[in-house]
């Protein structure tokens, strides 16, 4: 699995990011998490909506960074958590079956706690340094993300500095698979 996560703010011009997600919808990520914290939710709504007028050949699920009314409204595939956000099990009873619920994790009691609550899957990290943001958190290594695999069923995504070189080390440590910024939009120019 690879889950894209979108930050329009490390393009080279907003206008890049529709080309960036027809670009990952066509040959790339198998989910995009559109991830556009700033935007009010007329806005992101409106980004969501245009993403998702988009070919879509490959049937790539469009999930919406904290927003599950925005999701909902617009028809996404499902929603992206942060951290600290009310647990899936709250969000179940209000959205449509086969809405997708992810959860951000940084520490193996968070990755256990999201799987018992009914998230679908995780994204756990930084697993190394980030290259597209500063982040506050210390990296967690293989070894936590093996940690972290090792405490729940559903899929848990590598986060953090991952790059198509240090993929199989993530892959060989557990992960279901990866989610990054840079990684899906680097061939921007």
């Amino acid at each position: 699995m690879r889950l894209y996560i979108t930050d329009r703010h490390t393009l080279p011009s907003e206008k890049d990011l529709l080309d960036s997600i027809a670009r990952n919808l066509h040959d790339g990520a198998d989910w995009i998490q559109i991830r556009e914290k700033d935007l009010v939710a007329r806005d992101l709504y409106e980004l969501v909506l245009a993403a998702m007028a988009l070919p879509n050949p490959r049937g790539v699920a469009i999930l919406v960074n904290t927003r599950v009314d925005v999701a909902l409204a617009a028809g996404a595939s499902g929603v992206h958590l942060p951290s600290g956000s009310p647990s899936p099990q709250y969000w179940r009873e209000m959205v449509p079956k086969g809405f997708m619920i992810g959860v951000s994790c940084h520490t193996v009691d968070e990755v256990r706690s999201a799987g018992d609550e009914g998230a679908d899957y995780v994204v756990f990290g930084p697993v190394f340094s980030p290259q597209s943001k500063i982040s506050d958190l210390a990296p967690r290594g293989l070894d936590g993300l093996a940690q972290a695999v090792a405490v729940t069923q559903i899929p848990v995504l590598a986060l953090g500095g991952v790059t198509e070189e240090n993929t199989p080390l993530c892959v060989g440590a557990g992960a279901a698979g990866i989610a990054g910024i840079s990684l899906f939009q680097g061939d921007i120019k």
